[in-house]
């Protein structure tokens, strides 16, 4: 009987192990904002619980799924970046396919998607949803601030686990050989050597995320619809990146980029629904 309860038992534990994501992914319960900062406080929105990747996809990552290493700054421990919105949405679906999951999203590369009204977007592939899929996605907007302002744990901060930016961020300031004063300059990065860092090196959020704030922007799934004549239509980053000033590192702030765009500076993290 012992026996049979031992052999149940170890049983039961193999197969709750095999239901739940693999890797540095960390469970975000979910909620309404709670963080005053943010622009989603008091908006009635709720979040479900759903799954963040605790570092942003690093090189070494990216390798593995892709067989090649795009990135500027080479490194298998740094964020990788040079990477479109496109590229970053094969990667959910190769790596969901490699680890047995349900690939969250349908790609028709032969199909222009006619509510791309970028013009500098080359790509503008067809991307729908399996909304009940298991396999890895982009977090949505909403997602990602709630997970960077500190879900159900928040403590009310700027930045993603601080309100000084600096134990918590690589921006344009710290990423370099020195910490750069006065105001933002490309000639002052490039003498200082600014880069992206390794993952993981600054002060964890409440959530114990890392890297929400600084280091390279991040991808999100939503669009950026243009709100003046001047404004162009794109898919949404947050987090700011090492090359950016330090408004762009807050929780708040939305960026935009078109989605055959790259940087060396943009980059992103995976999700995965509960």
């Amino acid at each position: 009987m012992r026996i049979h309860r031992f052999l149940f038992i170890v049983y039961a534990v193999f197969l709750y192990s095999c239901s739940q994501p693999e890797g540095n992914l960390v469970k975000v319960k979910g909620g309404y904002f709670k963080n005053k900062n943010s622009q989603f406080y008091r908006k009635e929105i709720k979040i479900n619980d759903f799954y963040i990747g605790k570092y942003e996809v690093t090189q070494k990552e990216w390798k593995e799924i892709m067989g090649f290493n795009p990135s500027r700054f080479k490194d298998d421990n740094r964020p990788v970046e040079m990477v479109s919105w496109y590229d970053c949405i094969e990667y959910c679906n190769k790596r969901s396919i490699k680890e047995g999951l349900i690939p969250y999203y349908n790609i028709d590369k032969n199909k222009k998607d006619p509510k791309i009204t970028n013009e500098f977007d080359s790509i503008r592939w067809t991307i729908t949803i399996n909304p009940n899929a298991n396999g890895y996605r982009l977090p949505t907007v909403a997602e990602w601030e709630y997970a960077a302002s500190g879900g159900r744990l928040s403590k009310n901060f700027e930045y993603s686990g601080s309100n000084n930016i600096d134990s918590v961020a690589w921006y344009w300031r710290n990423s370099g050989k020195k910490f750069l004063d006065g105001i933002w300059a490309w000639s002052d990065i490039e003498k200082n050597e600014c880069s992206t860092q390794p993952v993981g090196k600054k002060h964890p959020n409440e959530l114990g995320l890392y890297d929400m704030s600084g280091n390279v922007r991040e991808w999100c799934w939503d669009i950026h619809q243009p709100i003046n004549p001047n404004d162009l239509q794109g898919r949404t980053w947050k987090g700011g990146g090492w090359i950016g000033a330090e408004f762009c590192c807050l929780i708040t702030f939305n960026g935009s980029l078109e989605g055959s765009g790259k940087g060396p500076d943009q980059g992103f993290r995976v999700c995965r629904n509960k």
